[in-house]
């Protein structure tokens, strides 16, 4: 969308306009269902947290700068979400892992906004790169990690639609997560423990 086009629709969502939002809604939902399920593993929780997310700014609508993307917006409000999410598990792993960043690391992470259009953000840079990370992996490896991690489905349904056995499904998976994490940490090493729990 360019940059005057966004700014009307912007304008749009201030002044309450349902279908300014039916149609911010439709261009965003799925990529930021995408991202979130990244973090979130579980398909109606993800679900949850993106439309949360929707409804929030819709009820702030009144907040918006025209000027400023919404979208990077609801990226931050979401990114804020899942981790609060993950804080809130009770699993051990996940605590431990959240409870090991070091107090610098998380004050980044949580302090990391969008600046304007001039300069990308944090999750425009991260989401960028793993698009990257996985458009680099080989045909069949991308294919088996979009179906399991993107579009949430279980390992023996990507393995019955692509006609190989689970464990294949779970070697691809393996090496497709060593290979995007690698990169990543050699990007982002800051946010190394996030990018280990959202591949683990």
């Amino acid at each position: 969308m360019c940059a005057v086009k966004e700014t009307q629709l912007n304008t749009r969502l201030k002044e309450g306009n349902s279908a300014a939002y039916e149609e911010l809604f439709k261009q965003t939902f799925p990529r930021m269902l995408g991202y979130c399920r990244l973090f979130i593993h579980d398909q109606a929780q993800a679900n949850d947290l993106v439309q949360d997310c929707f409804l929030r700014l819709w009820e702030k609508r009144q907040t918006i700068d025209p000027r400023r993307s919404v979208e990077s917006l609801l990226f931050v409000m979401l990114r804020n979400r899942c981790l609060n999410h993950l804080r809130d598990q009770k699993n051990d792993l996940i605590d431990k892992k959240i409870g090991g960043l070091e107090e610098n690391e998380l004050q980044h992470l949580y302090q990391l906004d969008f600046t304007g259009r001039e300069e990308k953000s944090l999750e425009e840079k991260l989401i960028e790169a793993i698009r990257e990370s996985v458009e680099k992996l080989p045909e069949k490896r991308k294919l088996v990690f979009v179906k399991a991690k993107i579009e949430g489905k279980k390992n023996k349904e990507v393995a019955e639609e692509m006609g190989i056995s689970v464990k294949a499904v779970e070697k691809h998976l393996h090496l497709a997560k060593e290979q995007i994490r690698n990169e990543m940490l050699n990007e982002f090493p800051l946010l190394s423990v996030l990018i280990v729990l959202l591949l683990k």
